[in-house]
């Protein structure tokens, strides 16, 4: 049983107004506060969803496994958490997800996470709305989110959370290339697929990996005139990479931003990265790499690995949560 409150906010967004793969009937903004604690002056996390996933699903739990505030709730009642305020963005598209990133055919949702969102709710609420008291943590496409968001709007987070974050490229992205050549092929292009897939009554692995893959390009390399506004980083007849498109991907990677700009991150009070040493997108290679990109750039990291995969590792939070929230409440 959930005891602190969960208020669903209704904001109309600006910079999603009109946005191509987007949905801009998703205005609703779920806001959780802890139990017993005035709001005033608390800091205020994000949490942000994987691919195919929406913020209030982060709300749901099962006997087995509990909600988000559930696991957070336990580690407040345990003394291992200190009270903070969370809000759970949706960036859901019509393809799976935007990866929080500004681009032509997905949106701007980079912009709408961090210049009117966070804002939004730490106004209704009168939290401690200030940098040094922002935080930022998923898993996935939102552990991924952010470093990403991190990277791309430095000073204004006081300190974030991966947890088996997209990293490393060049391993995590490129063997799902041909599933969806495969896909493509089989159903005559981009629009035929994704018209089948949504026609689909069971999104099926090689339906969803494929899927994930055009997500990805819709956010690293948008381009208009092309089908739904995405250039794909291979040619369709024989999957040869496209140099220049791959290379427009490769400026999104952690670890490539890692190693060009690492001290970005240098005045962050706490970055946490994980992941499982059973990742099925091997994302454990990647996450080291970003690490030690970091640690080059003298970035203090919390690095751990554990005993799992990619799917179901959503008790990995209460890694993070305990540290997470005492960095931002000290600041």
């Amino acid at each position: 049983m959930i005891r602190g409150a969960i208020h669903r906010l209704i904001h109309d967004s600006d910079v999603l107004s009109g946005n191509p793969l987007g949905d801009p009937t998703r205005r609703q903004v779920p806001v959780y506060l802890p139990p017993d604690v005035d709001p005033a002056g608390l800091p205020l996390i994000a949490v942000l969803a994987g691919y195919g996933g929406t913020g209030a699903g982060a709300l749901d739990g099962t006997p087995w496994s509990p909600s988000f505030p559930e696991r957070y709730e336990a580690l407040l009642d345990a003394g291992d958490a200190v009270p903070a305020a969370f809000f759970f963005p949706d960036a859901f598209t019509r393809l799976g997800g935007s990866q929080y990133l500004n681009s032509s055919a997905n949106g701007r949702y980079e912009d709408y996470l961090v210049d009117e969102l966070f804002p939004f709710v730490e106004e209704h609420f009168g939290l401690a709305g200030k940098p040094a008291r922002r935080g930022l943590m998923g898993k996935s496409s939102g552990g991924f989110g952010s470093v990403h968001v991190a990277f791309a709007r430095p000073g204004q987070f006081g300190a974030i959370a991966s947890h088996s974050g997209d990293a490393y490229f060049e391993m995590g992205y490129k063997p799902d290339f041909p599933k969806l050549l495969s896909q493509l092929e089989a159903h005559g292009g981009v629009e035929a697929f994704v018209a089948a897939f949504e026609a689909a009554k069971k999104k099926t692995t090689p339906l969803f990996l494929a899927m994930n893959v055009l997500a990805m390009a819709a956010a690293y390399s948008p381009k208009d005139g092309e089908p739904f506004g995405i250039e794909l980083p291979f040619e369709l007849r024989t999957g040869k990479l496209r140099d220049a498109v791959w290379a427009r991907w490769l400026e999104h990677d952690p670890v490539e931003m890692a190693k060009a700009r690492g001290n970005a991150l240098a005045d962050l009070s706490f970055v946490f990265i994980d992941c499982g040493l059973r990742d099925e997108f091997h994302l454990q290679y990647g996450a080291r790499q970003l690490v030690d990109a970091l640690r080059s750039h003298g970035v203090d990291v919390v690095h751990e690995e554990f005993d799992d995969g990619h799917m179901g590792v959503s008790y990995r939070y209460e890694a993070s949560l305990p540290r997470l929230t005492r960095a931002l409440a000290t600041t």
